[in-house]
């Protein structure tokens, strides 16, 4: 009797616990504290990491530096204003904590006291990483190239800012990149002495960037253990616009003069893109990526491990079967730990240099930012049901344990369905894997509307991850199954399948899309195949605006910042080694291609209603293509609304408006949802 009793306390406890359960919300996405840059303290005792919070109601977000003992305990504020601070740092020592603050190099205790601003430099400071000896410091300044002193940066701002005429005269590509005109500006690389407070301007009237405009970023620089030189990613070609030739070069800091340029030592060899230097403990070598093809931003990343002694290199292509992310060396310089994408997952791995074995460490979810103390593999971790978390890995007993709960008990109030994963034939018998989100409170004898998803790059991937634009479990929150497949040209897979995309855009991938999408209306009873929607950007809304004039298999489509015609994408997108790589030349050179995988010849064929959105300031995929899109959907009198962000890029960044972007697309879908 007692133990029927217990019985039914737990089922009726269970029940309780359900009930208090809810969906995921919009607003709830936005009140998520978000773990972005951490460092862990030199002794691994101490982890400085930043949180950003976002408030819906000023439509802006915040960043405060917090500290937590790594055994995940004694959480407490280091450094937290309305002012943003970021880029934790620990001094070598571990004494200190340098981070950036109003755009300069700050450093305090480590109770968060006896705050000091070590540089004082006009066109500001970001990227900062210290020596190993505690006496310099690297950071990255935009600056103008003509200009050695900050006060020529100083006038020609103020002379820019004064001039009535606003008006630009560009001489070559690249003059506008991503979401920002470019201008004549230049990221330079800058060594500090602390104790003279002196600036050495390392690429000094260079036109290059440090890191490289396009293809880089902050893992690009770092210098060498005994602080004798730095190794940085720079790409020299002098059209950027065709080039992904980014390279690896190495300086002498100790041979640094004043209004001077270092003399710089080209260490890679590849027309492609090489980067991320990574000094070996014992200092004897400098590892770093490469990818083997000019032109192409998605080829496979081969790991370079270069003697500083010979000169020689090493290349692991044929090794290493996986295309490696973050690079981090062992302490005994005998293996390096890096992650790469496999399948829906990013593991971490280890690769033994001498036996030349690679093992896989951390399995499960995404996992990344890896940082290497003592017997610890420190890194951050995320899952579609889990926004990002700080956890470390025992090198030596395996054990994989989470270190902060920043979203832990928030998290608690949401019913959210693991991901799961199908298989289905692609074209050409390739198998094509996909995500498959249930919604919450999720009963299998129901029907549910399926949302169907298309990602974008096209080498891209959908992955085991808490996405803060596209969600997964946001978009099942209101009563939809996601489905999210990686079609050819997806990363994850190997490179072969990777490179099916190219050449190829509404080929293949639209083939292994459909097949996915009737298997899984065959496979899953629980899905409405009377009710089913496609949404994607970048080359998801590529794909959706072919899907609409080759198939009426959806009842709605979404295009978020979507190429509509391949040829005038062509003459207003800034990379353009990307087309020429994908359609195989120039619209002059091969014409037939771009006008074969062009949406707009199929413009004839669209019957399906479609929300079309696109941002202003989208120089990848320039708002023209939106444009375009909409005037021929109203033109041809099919139901269709547009969306059009004039603050936004080609991602939806802002609190409101991604409010906004959320409840467009959900009240599009409910309206075209059969009852």
């Amino acid at each position: 009797m007692k133990r029927l009793l217990l019985l039914l306390l737990v089922i009726l406890f269970s029940t309780q616990l359900i009930a208090q359960k809810r969906a995921i919300t919009v607003e709830d996405l936005w009140k998520i504290k978000r773990i972005g840059a951490y460092d862990v303290s030199p002794d691994g005792k101490t982890i400085a990491f930043t949180i950003s919070s976002y408030d819906m109601e000023s439509n802006k977000g915040n960043s405060d530096i917090y500290l937590i003992d790594s055994d995940g305990t004694n959480v407490r504020p280091f450094m937290n204003s309305t002012a943003n601070e970021s880029e934790p740092k620990f001094s070598p020592d571990g004494k200190q904590i340098a981070y950036s603050f109003k755009e300069q190099i700050w450093v305090a205790d480590i109770f968060g006291k006896n705050e000091i601003q070590l540089t004082d430099l006009y066109s500001g400071t970001s990227g900062h990483i210290w020596s190993k000896d505690g006496k310099k410091i690297l950071f990255v300044s935009s600056v103008y190239p003509e200009c050695e002193t900050q006060e020529c940066n100083k006038e020609k701002d103020e002379a820019k800012e004064q001039s009535k005429v606003k008006a630009e005269i560009f001489t070559e590509l690249m003059y506008r990149h991503w979401n920002d005109w470019r201008g004549p500006k230049r990221s330079h690389l800058f060594v500090f002495d602390i104790a003279t407070k002196e600036y050495y301007d390392v690429t000094l009237k260079s036109k290059n960037d440090v890191p490289p405009i396009a293809l880089g970023g902050s893992l690009d620089y770092s210098i060498a253990p005994d602080g004798s030189d730095a190794a940085l990613t720079m790409n020299q070609d002098e059209m950027l616009a065709t080039s992904t030739n980014n390279d690896v070069f190495t300086f002498s800091i100790s041979g640094l003069k004043k209004n001077a340029a270092a003399e710089l030592k080209k260490i890679s060899s590849s027309m492609g893109n090489d980067n991320q230097p990574v000094y070996s403990p014992d200092g004897k070598y400098i590892a770093f990526r490469s990818m083997k093809r000019a032109g192409f931003e998605a080829d496979k990343l081969d790991l370079i491990i270069y003697d500083r002694t010979s000169g020689t290199s090493v290349d692991y292509k044929d090794t290493i079967n996986l295309s490696v992310g973050e690079v981090v060396w062992s302490s005994d310089s005998k293996s390096i730990y890096f992650t790469a994408e496999k399948e829906i997952l990013t593991p971490i791995f280890r690769f033994d240099i001498a036996s030349k074995k690679v093992t896989e460490l951390v399995k499960e979810n995404l996992n990344g930012d890896i940082l290497l103390r003592g017997d610890f593999i420190f890194f951050k971790k995320q899952k579609s049901t889990m926004p990002v978390e700080l956890f470390s890995y025992n090198t030596k007993s395996g054990e994989i344990k989470q270190i902060s709960n920043c979203n832990t008990e928030f998290m608690a109030k949401f019913d959210m369905q693991p991901t799961e994963s199908f298989w289905s034939n692609g074209a050409e018998g390739a198998k094509v894997q996909s995500l498959l989100i249930k919604p919450p409170f999720f009963d299998p004898n129901k029907k549910y509307p399926m949302i169907f998803l298309i990602h974008g790059g096209p080498q891209g991937n959908w992955a085991d991850d808490f996405h803060f634009r596209w969600n997964t479990q946001l978009f099942a929150s209101k009563g939809y199954v996601v489905v999210a497949p990686n079609p050819r040209g997806s990363t994850g897979y190997g490179q072969k399948f990777t490179d099916e995309i190219s050449g190829d855009w509404g080929g293949k991938a639209y083939i292994d899309l459909m097949n996915t999408y009737d298997n899984a209306i065959k496979t899953f009873s629980f899905i409405d195949g009377k009710n089913t929607f496609a949404a994607g950007g970048s080359y998801g809304g590529y794909m959706v605006n072919w899907i609409a004039g080759h198939t009426d298999r959806f009842n709605a489509l979404v295009s978020h910042a979507g190429v509509y015609n391949l040829e005038s994408m062509y003459g207003a997108t800034e990379e353009l080694w990307f087309p020429e790589w994908e359609y195989e030349g120039t619209p002059w050179t091969n014409r037939a291609m771009y006008e074969k995988w062009s949406p707009h010849r199929s413009a004839d064929k669209i019957n399906t209603p479609m929300l079309v959105v696109h941002g202003a300031f989208d120089f990848r995929v320039p708002e023209g293509q939106a444009f375009e899109l909409f005037t021929t959907l109203q033109r041809r009198g099919i139901p269709s609304k547009f969306l059009y962000f004039p603050d936004e890029t080609h991602f939806v960044t802002k609190p409101q408006n991604a409010k906004l972007w959320w409840n467009t697309i959900f009240d599009w879908f409910d309206k075209y949802t059969k009852r």
